[in-house]
């Protein structure tokens, strides 16, 4: 059987065998992914995995001493990234700390920071690793990751998609705020990360089905009113602003049959 699962304290989502008949929706299982254990909750029980994307195994249930390890874990990461923050002031690192966290069986200590440039930490990995006698991982990620991952609220009001739904973040074009007729102000089009809005893409291809059926701007088209030109398009609602010779604008819709001249 595979099963779709959620890493603790992630938002990736990654397919997992298990053999353990009895799995279902909201279980808290104990995973082995990449060499580590990890606790994970089950967001999906017997789904089909068409292109093979088996990423980690379910050893077993969560059991209570499980929870109360992962707990322990969480306390003990906060006490080594205070360690960590230290170090980084003490050498004179140009680096930004994001946070902590070691896998179940606390064989990997993860440190995950944010950088302008590539870092030279191995004084600070050396000393993280005498320190905590395990194996230490400082990941440098990208701005989008970080706002991921510290979360925050958008210009909707609502929490960042990053950090609640959105699990994978497809690269966004400026051509989806093109396609959607909006202004190119940065304020107005990027989101908290400074870089363009994740939900650009939601609409798009929208947009791009209900411009097809309409008239392209500056193009001439026949109204009920004589012939004008086209200086609007009103994607979602599928009409377009029609400006006639004697310079009056009028509205028109694909039910008002305008033709192309």
């Amino acid at each position: 059987m595979v099963v779709i699962s959620k890493i603790s304290e992630q938002k990736k989502h990654i397919y997992c065998e298990c053999n353990i008949s009895d799995i279902k929706f909201n279980d808290i299982v104990v995973l082995s992914y990449n060499n580590f254990e990890y606790l994970a909750t089950v967001v999906q029980a017997d789904v089909e995995n068409k292109n093979n994307e088996i990423e980690a195994t379910v050893i077993r249930k969560a059991t209570n001493k499980d929870i109360k390890k992962n707990l322990e874990n969480i306390n003990d990461s906060r006490f080594a990234y205070k360690k960590c923050k230290n170090l980084i002031k003490k050498y004179n690192l140009d680096m930004k700390l994001l946070s902590a966290s070691y896998s179940l069986d606390k064989k990997q200590l993860l440190f995950k920071y944010v950088a302008d440039e590539r870092i030279d930490f191995r004084n600070l990995a050396k000393d993280l690793a005498s320190i905590y006698k395990t194996r230490i991982e400082l990941r440098q990620i990208g701005i989008r990751d970080k706002a991921s991952l510290v979360s925050g609220i958008g210009m909707c009001g609502r929490e960042l998609c990053c950090a609640t739904f959105l699990k994978e973040m497809d690269t966004v074009s400026i051509n989806a705020a093109k396609t959607q007729h909006l202004a190119l102000n940065p304020s107005k089009i990027n989101g908290c990360c400074g870089r363009l809005l994740c939900c650009l893409n939601y609409e798009e291809e929208q947009y791009k089905e209900s411009e097809k059926k309409l008239p392209e701007i500056n193009s001439l088209v026949s109204t009920p009113n004589g012939e004008g030109k086209v200086v609007a398009l009103k994607v979602l609602e599928e009409k377009y602003d029609v400006e006639l010779k004697n310079g009056e604008i009028i509205e028109m819709g694909l039910e008002d049959n305008g033709s192309n001249s």
